[in-house]
């Protein structure tokens, strides 16, 4: 299936790992611009270089989420760079554990106005384009509770809220806005690589709960986000899909 991605331009924030990093090389892949960004200089400058193999024009930052000038600032010079903007990914997360005030604030800088943020300063080139999509990342656990109390809840939540509450305001300027929530999704580094070195039976009480009877892959949550930023998915807007291995206990309407 052509996915009608190829000349177009993104830009994904956390893109140097984990999903963030699997939807970029995937959007790579399928012809599309990209320019990504990510605390960690010497992974965004690995990124860079791997992935402008491809031919493809490939712009990489510095940058913290919480830092709202130089975040601004980035996707603004990005998109000029790219010569406008597609598609937006605003994907990094603090993943917090806990409820603690110091989580909630934590999460609130980095999952939702981290998010809001890269939303308003692509808003101007998004409104330039003529498939236009903004695909945000959530989590099953703003839908499902599961680990007891934490703040991560709330935050995934509000980008759901966030997500639907564009797609209804911009729709009209051609702009379509879903959130992709995944499940558990293990890879080498990430949350559930490390449940697994430290917190077996936790690591395990997950795989034994996965109707799969394993846990998802960055791949396959690229997969849900790609399709959703992808002219494929042009009358898809306002809606939230989860990628869980229907490992969360409820119906979905």
């Amino acid at each position: 299936m052509d996915l009608g991605l190829s000349g177009k331009r993104a830009i994904v924030t956390g893109g140097t790992r984990g999903i963030g990093r699997a939807v970029v090389d995937l959007l790579v892949a399928e012809g599309c611009d990209v320019g990504l960004c990510a605390r960690d200089a010497k992974q965004v400058d690995a990124a860079v270089a791997a992935l402008s193999k491809s031919g493809r024009t490939i712009i990489g930052g510095a940058v913290d989420v919480t830092d709202s000038a130089g975040l601004r600032a980035w996707v603004t010079e990005t998109a000029g760079r790219l010569g406008g903007l597609d598609i937006l990914v605003p994907n990094a997360s603090a993943l917090v554990e806990t409820a603690s005030e110091e989580d909630w604030v934590r999460g609130m800088e980095v999952d939702i106005l981290g998010t809001v943020r890269a939303v308003e300063a692509a808003l101007p080139f998004l409104e330039k384009s003529d498939a236009a999509a903004i695909v945000g990342i959530a989590s099953a656990a703003a839908i499902a509770v599961a680990g007891g109390m934490r703040a991560y809840t709330g935050h995934k939540a509000a980008v759901i809220a966030y997500m639907a509450s564009l797609s209804s305001v911009y729709g009209r300027k051609g702009i379509r806005a879903n959130t992709v929530s995944p499940g558990a999704i293990y890879f080498d580094g990430g949350v559930w690589d490390h449940r697994k070195q430290h917190e077996p039976e936790r690591y395990a009480g997950a795989i034994k709960r996965a109707p799969f009877g394993r846990l998802g892959t960055p791949e396959e949550v690229a997969n849900a986000v790609v399709f959703l930023a992808s002219p494929a998915a042009s009358y898809i807007s306002g809606t939230n899909l989860m990628v869980d291995g229907a490992a969360s206990p409820r119906i979905q309407y």
